[in-house]
């Protein structure tokens, strides 16, 4: 069973915990500080590896001349396990990386997989066009000093973080600036966003290798299952699809420890 260092932290990853390793991927414009709230939970079960993906605040810097799409995303965390000296892994992702989660499935690199509210498949163009826009929004709020100044405020922080959780408040305030420089500082973002098209969804498994769970949240206005889950019963046939009750598309701070028991009833079953 491997083992990883008690700690392991710098700008691009956390690592720590002992046991079977778990990957955990982060959402766009996000980076592996997303997880910390159930880093602890996981990490009594887990040689946990949180990752800040390529192209994200704190993450490497995305390769000059590669195309900038979620197949080349899967192959820079798939080098960055290499270099971690992980081979497979447990994998865990939410939205953006609940897809990169999945094309690692495809790919053999997974032990098994737990995918909440995975970003990748969407009923009509009109749909991705429609979170296309979210994320541009996004980028731009994140720059504007005011609703900086004003999320401090903890009722203020539920009303501006509330398109991602149901509860903002609970997000500390030491942690919301680096929450909004993550927004602005994913510099593949706008590539990434500029080159989507309706074509490049999450294509249909043939075989689940592994486990999969797909948890989606109950109160996800970012990718509300009607428009984005409900395709995934036939992309991702052979999966479980649970949901996550009271919690919104970044479910980690609304209610930790569902989060962390919805991964662990799949890594560690009893």
């Amino acid at each position: 069973m491997a083992s990883a260092p008690a700690v392991g932290v710098d700008g691009g990853f956390h690592r720590g915990g002992s046991g079977e390793p778990l990957v955990l991927l982060h959402g766009a414009s996000m980076s592996w500080r997303a997880w910390r709230p159930v880093l602890e939970a996981l990490e009594s079960h887990h040689d946990v590896l949180a990752l800040t993906m390529t192209g994200h605040r704190g993450g490497e810097t995305w390769p000059e001349g590669l195309r900038v799409g979620v197949p080349e995303l899967a192959d820079t965390v798939c080098a960055r396990m290499d270099a971690l000296g992980v081979e497979r892994a447990h994998l865990a992702g939410n939205s953006l990386g609940g897809w990169v989660a999945l094309e690692l499935v495809r790919r053999g690199r997974a032990l098994s997989c737990v995918a909440l509210s995975p970003a990748g498949s969407w009923k009509r163009p009109r749909d991705l066009w429609r979170l296309l826009q979210f994320f541009r929004l996004g980028t731009a709020l994140g720059e504007v000093r005011a609703v900086r100044r004003a999320a401090v405020r903890p009722d203020m922080r539920r009303v501006l973080l509330h398109q991602v959780m149901e509860h903002g408040d609970r997000v500390p305030a030491a942690d919301v600036e680096g929450f909004f420089d993550d927004l602005v500082g994913a510099t593949m973002m706008p590539a990434l966003l500029g080159g989507a098209r309706p074509e490049d969804r999450l294509a249909d498994f043939d075989e689940l290798p592994c486990p999969v769970r797909v948890a989606w949240a109950e109160h996800d206005h970012v990718v509300p299952w009607a428009r984005y889950g409900a395709p995934m019963l036939t992309s991702v046939r052979g999966a479980e699809f649970v949901s996550l009750p009271g919690c919104g598309h970044v479910p980690m701070w609304d209610d930790p420890e569902l989060v962390a028991r919805a991964v662990l009833q799949v890594t560690s079953p009893a």
